[in-house]
């Protein structure tokens, strides 16, 4: 633990906040909050703790924290989630789907709603309906409005002053306010609420209010409005009972349940709206190696709803949660805040239909669980079966090892290793190396130095040799590759190549290249390897660049060696930072006169 962390440990307040755990160059890797910052945080370095695993592999990477004082545990609780998806740290669940899913838009904030389709929900004051899945449900809904409700499309502003309406009007798609006379701010505004009433699902409210209208219409003698609202309620009842997926005593719910197998977990949320099934949506995580349910669905739940633009009556979980009555606080505030006076409620049934419902969910889990992961392995299956009959090898290649070089000018030069597993990356089996016996640039030694440690430790080990080794590069990377194999006996290892600028694959006693066309997904797959490892074998260089130009504007300041500079990264991070350090900062860590003498150096 360093001087620095030991400080803020004693200093800690027994207050309510938010803690950010960081790591190396102050990288945030974990947020909490806590009613007692004091307790909470010193708690994670109590060796009489008895801590699980995954508090045990975060403690080895905390460096620093910072905190931020908050007048309440609610008040924490909100800043949490805030900072969670800002910062997006490591060791925090992060809820992310493949893809942003449709939502209806109503632009309640203008005097002249429009209702749009949109995948983000941002803080504008306007009405969010959805999500919908599939997304041809949240376009035909559209069409309806437009053709039902006539509310306008286009984006002008509105102050009555056009001379005549545009084609909409015409054709009955819009009520047409932006001419005097068509359409007044009360009739307009009567359409949009019928427009909130109908995708909140209320359509028996709808076709009462329809039919009332309807009535003093005839009674007016207005028959062509009363025929309109005639349509517009015999669309409605159409409309209900074809919705099959109905639950009688459960009105606006949202429910959550999750399958999970090793560190894959597929979460499942139904949306109900009047106690209709109007959308589904789904979360997967491939790499989930710490889990404990009751916090996993507490941060799910936090970070769905910091950003939803509807929080509903009810939420159903399999269990109860972390942190239950203060996100019910929080659920609750952020209905009030939408004019929403029933408080939310979560609950976890046991029985009858709600507990149906959940089951429902969850077997809807399981089959989004198997459809991604069971189905993801069999087309990586067929990939590979693919890539053994371009490349002529023996046997489909189930592990593939790729290798990259990186260097700059002959600096610091680097290795990566990348390992394709089943046709998914492991990245817990990525290996990264210092080139030792190379001097300046040469790709090609450097790329037989590599190959050879790697291989010949394998064959030490008597560890599994993949199905295929390939290489970033051309003939030359690929004959330096070869020359390493057949110094450790293994000339019969699959052995490829692929050239960056023609994307042509070069194998191994074949003499012509294989040529496959750009749209062919085998190609694709051998490029996401390629890119996998080129990608680690820059981040790595990037790092000793770093550590190598904060090395080189340290040397000569006298008392600064191995020992110091490397404490000096650890607590500063940067070589910016320790610039910006003021002498009594950097003083715990170096002393007085050293510290004098990096402020006379290097000192901005």
């Amino acid at each position: 633990m360093t001087e620095v962390l030991q400080a803020k440990l004693a200093n800690l307040p027994p207050r309510p906040g938010v803690y950010l755990l960081k790591g190396g160059r102050g990288k945030v890797i974990y947020i909490g909050k806590a009613k007692s910052l004091k307790s909470r945080v010193r708690s994670y370095f109590q060796s009489s703790r008895i801590i699980d695993h995954k508090t045990e592999v975060l403690k080895e990477h905390i460096r620093d924290l910072e905190y931020v004082l908050t007048d309440s545990d609610l008040e924490a609780l909100i800043l949490e989630s805030q900072l969670v998806k800002e910062h997006q740290p490591q060791f925090n669940v992060k809820l992310k789907d493949d893809k942003a899913f449709l939502h209806i838009k109503v632009t309640v904030q203008e005097d002249f709603p429009r209702v749009l389709l949109t995948r983000r929900i941002h803080q504008d004051g306007a009405r969010y309906f959805g999500p919908y899945l599939p997304a041809s449900l949240a376009r035909n809904t559209i069409k309806i409005i437009n053709r039902h409700f006539m509310l306008r499309t286009c984006d002008i502003d509105i102050d009555g002053s056009l001379e005549r309406p545009c084609l909409e009007y015409h054709i009955k798609r819009c009520l047409g306010p932006c001419v005097a006379g068509l359409c007044t701010l009360d009739e307009y505004q009567q359409a949009a609420r019928d427009v909130i009433l109908f995708l909140e699902g209320k359509t028996d409210e709808l076709a009462d209010t329809l039919s009332e209208r309807m009535m003093q219409a005839a009674e007016k003698q207005h028959f062509e409005a009363a025929a309109f609202y005639r349509d517009r309620i015999r669309m409605i009842q159409d409309l209900g009972q074809k919705q099959k997926m109905v639950m009688s005593g459960i009105d606006d719910v949202d429910v959550f349940a999750y399958h999970r197998r090793g560190p894959r977990l597929a979460l499942q949320l139904f949306t109900l709206r009047g106690g209709k099934i109007i959308g589904k949506r789904e979360f997967y995580w491939e790499d989930l190696e710490f889990f404990d349910p009751r916090r996993f669905l507490r941060d799910a739940l936090q970070q769905y709803y910091l950003s939803a633009g509807f929080v509903p009556r009810e939420i159903y979980l399999p269990i109860e949660i972390e942190d239950q009555d203060l996100m019910l606080q929080w659920l609750c505030r952020k209905r009030r805040e939408k004019r929403l006076r029933s408080r939310a409620r979560i609950q976890t049934p046991r029985r009858g239909e709600k507990h149906n419902l959940l089951l429902l969910v969850e077997r809807n889990a399981k089959i989004a669980f198997d459809s991604r992961f069971r189905i993801l392995k069999s087309q990586k299956g067929k990939l590979l079966e693919g890539l053994q009959k371009e490349l002529g090898l023996p046997q489909p290649p189930e592990r593939i090892e790729a290798f990259d070089i990186s260097t700059i000018q002959g600096a610091e030069n680097v290795a990566s290793m990348v390992v394709c597993k089943d046709g998914l990356m492991d990245r817990n089996q990525y290996r990264k190396y210092k080139i030792r016996t190379v001097q300046g640039s040469d790709d090609f030694a450097s790329m037989r130095e590599v190959v050879r440690r790697r291989y010949r430790r394998l064959l030490h080990e008597e560890s599994e040799l993949p199905g295929l080794v390939l290489i970033d590069g051309g003939k030359g990377q690929l004959h330096a590759a070869y020359q390493a194999l057949s110094e450790l006996g293994l000339d019969d290892l699959p052995l490829a190549s692929i050239a960056k600028r023609e994307e042509h694959l070069f194998v191994q006693g074949q003499a012509d290249p294989v040529i496959l066309s750009h749209t062919s997904p085998v190609l694709h797959l051998v490029q996401e390897i390629r890119d996998e490892a080129h990608r680690f074998a820059v981040t790595f260089h990037r790092k000793r660049r770093a550590v190598r130009d904060f090395t080189s504007d340290l040397d000569g300041v006298p008392g600064v060696g191995a020992k110091r500079r490397r404490r000096l990264l650890q607590n500063f991070g940067s070589l910016a930072r320790i610039r910006q350090a003021s002498e009594e900062e950097l003083v715990p860590f170096v002393g007085r006169k050293v510290a004098k003498a990096i402020r006379e150096r290097i000192g901005e």
